[in-house]
């Protein structure tokens, strides 16, 4: 029987109990390939199933308490790590990582992974409106637009708060991470392409015309609205609705040098 069957679990994490999302889950791990790091195991509703797989398996685990009731019903392949994932060093051979993570954690524990350098899969359990936003379903996130040159973002399914215990406020979603194994831009351009990407996502502007033109993508109004044409995209647009396509061509075409190279005898129109 699990620790913390009833009440909320004092480091934030909601149990899953649904068996079917567990099997899911487990199958999309199934088809990658490499050891496992399992971020906040909890009860162990995936690593028991994740043995399965025969591959070697690191959980890492907060709660001291559940590390060392965990550990206890694992195989001894199994490695129960009692540790703040945020501050686990990640393995340097390639790995692939799985987790529900505490919801109220996601977006720290995203930003950790992003900056990880030796995994290549990720099936990561979060809320369903992160899930929807980094997969770009209504609008990619600054996020995802920052990082979607190195890294595929998909939607699995959405998992209703009822599959686990204590109940969260909001349902989940199963997002799929991939590390491209041929990336779309250097690795090198990162800083700077991330760089350019904060200046067009949070810049002043109505529409993506005035927002380039303000960001100092373009020379005037009329070439960005110029730009925009190619693309097949309305001037009135926002950031979030540009193609991870059109992020590395509008970088390609303004982003490689800093704000206001352009802004020598520039016009507004």
């Amino acid at each position: 029987m699990p620790l913390y069957q009833h009440g909320r679990h004092e480091h934030g994490q909601n149990f899953l109990i649904d068996q079917a999302v567990v099997r899911a889950i487990v199958d999309l791990m199934a088809g990658t390939h490499g050891p496992i790091v399992e971020i906040g195991p909890g009860d162990g509703a995936l690593t028991l199933p994740l043995q399965q797989l025969q591959r070697p398996l690191t959980a890492v685990e907060i709660d001291p308490r559940l590390a060392t009731w965990l550990s206890t019903r694992v195989d001894a392949s199994v490695q129960v790590v009692n540790a703040d994932f945020l501050r686990y060093r990640l393995p340097s051979p390639p790995h692939v990582l799985v987790g529900n993570l505490p919801f109220h954690q996601t977006t720290a524990i995203l930003r950790h992974v992003l900056h990880a350098p030796c995994w290549t899969d990720a099936v990561l359990l979060v809320q369903w409106e992160v899930a929807r936003r980094r997969a770009g379903v209504g609008g990619a996130t600054l996020m995802t637009a920052q990082w979607s040159p190195w890294f595929n973002f998909e939607l699995h399914g959405r998992v209703p708060a009822a599959a686990f215990r204590p109940h969260p406020g909001v349902d989940g979603g199963v997002l799929v991470l991939a590390r491209r194994s041929d990336p779309l831009l250097p690795v090198q351009h990162r800083p700077t392409f991330q760089g350019f990407a904060h200046r067009v996502f949070t810049g002043p502007g109505r529409g993506l015309a005035d927002i380039l033109y303000r960001a100092g993508a373009f020379a005037s109004t009329s070439d960005a609205r110029g730009w925009l044409r190619t693309q097949r995209i309305a001037p009135n647009a926002l950031p979030k609705n540009l193609s991870t396509p059109q992020w590395i061509d509008l970088f390609c075409a303004t982003g490689t040098s800093p704000p206001g190279r352009r802004r020598q005898n520039r016009r507004r129109e």
